[in-house]
């Protein structure tokens, strides 16, 4: 690697695709499976996660804008990509030449869709989004079946799928769930009745699919477990899941400092006695949360040190324990592996009050991303 910077990320591709192994087993062979590379694969790279998965046995890959779609097409992937919101209408032709699957749920944007494939002599594969309670986006589950016999009409247009999307399915036992899953049951009921037959139904995020066997149907989506992170607690346990983010930096400045002395904006740590301070290069703005000031901890030599002081846009500051050696140039793990001790996103997390999804998008291009070391 070259340092002109001293942070970056790893990212281990073979456990997204160990992780793509463990989820599929899970599924079961009779069950498709997405793998969701949307914000830029949570953070790992898109195009890196996508290769990963599809060699892992991915079916099929799921995005939120078409720009990622357009840049994995670019990267040469030709599996199926469906973009998991409905695209704005003036993005029809776009989408229908990117080779795209819609999410359909309005008529301004099936209308739209329908007139780009037929201007494009193609017949476009589409998923109908029902809502079933998240109230997010898409067709209520009681007007499903009317707006599927509507769509039908449409020319250029097929109706590949129909899915929904839970609120709450990291929560076992939430009856707001058993809801939504009745909803849905009655809504592509009520569409086959009227002779619309969706080929593919899903519903399971991550959550979902580990922990409710009866909710994977034709296809499962999972996104933040491919990347080795678990969806909630709830999961633990369930399911062997392996991290493929490290977020490394070196340690680019030591110094010693007496009694009472203050670190960082603010002054929100002073020291309790002669210590020293070892500065790493990365900050805020390359998303370690500044929330998790005076919280956080590091490894350095295999050991934790504590975060000190207000972290800093582009740095930050730990205490060294009293009787170990730091100098510049040395590893800090900030996320990932170091010797026997391991800092989770999940930790990190914690102590800045979100969820381990927001941490892994949030590690941003400012710092390269590596494929890890063997």
């Amino acid at each position: 690697m070259s340092e002109r910077r001293w942070a970056w990320v790893e990212i281990d591709r073979s456990a997204i695709a160990r992780n793509v192994r463990t989820l599929r087993g899970i599924a079961g062979p009779s069950t498709l499976f997405m793998a969701v590379v949307k914000a830029d694969g949570y953070g790992h790279g898109a195009v890196v996660a996508a290769q990963a998965a599809l060699s892992a046995g991915a079916d099929r890959l799921g995005v939120a804008t078409l720009d990622e779609a357009a840049q994995l097409r670019e990267a040469g992937i030709e599996a199926p990509i469906h973009l998991l919101s409905e695209a704005p209408p003036e993005a029809a032709a776009d989408l229908v030449a990117v080779g795209v699957v819609p999410t359909v749920c309005t008529k301004q944007f099936a209308l739209a869709l329908s007139k780009a494939a037929s201007a494009a002599g193609a017949v476009v594969p589409y998923h109908l989004k029902v809502d079933s309670g998240m109230n997010r986006i898409g067709v209520r589950a009681e007007d499903a079946a009317d707006f599927a016999l509507w769509l039908k009409a449409l020319p250029g247009l097929h109706m590949e799928g129909a899915f929904t999307h839970f609120a709450t399915a990291d929560s076992p036992g939430d009856w707001e769930f058993e809801r939504q899953v009745e909803r849905m049951a009655a809504a592509i009921g009520r569409m086959q009745a009227e002779g619309v037959r969706p080929t593919i139904v899903h519903a399971a995020n991550s959550a979902a699919t580990v922990l409710r066997p009866d909710v994977r149907l034709d296809m499962v989506r999972c996104g933040i477990a491919i990347y080795g992170l678990h969806p909630a607690p709830s999961t633990y346990g369930r399911v062997d899941l392996e991290p493929a983010m490290r977020v490394v930096a070196r340690v680019s400045f030591v110094k010693r400092i007496g009694l009472g002395e203050g670190v960082s904006y603010g002054f929100t740590y002073h020291a309790a006695g002669p210590t020293t301070i070892a500065t790493l290069p990365l900050g805020y703005a390359d998303g370690v949360p500044r929330l998790a000031s005076n919280k956080m901890e590091v490894l350095i030599g295999g050991r934790r040190c504590r975060q000190v002081g207000r972290i800093c846009m582009d740095q930050l500051m730990v205490e060294v324990p009293e009787g170990m050696h730091v100098a510049v140039g040395d590893e800090a793990v900030i996320v990932g592996r170091q010797g026997g001790e391991h800092v989770v996103m999940d930790e990190l997390a914690t102590h800045a009050s979100t969820i381990n999804y927001e941490i892994a998008c949030g590690f941003g291009r400012r710092l390269k991303r590596i494929s890890a070391r063997g």
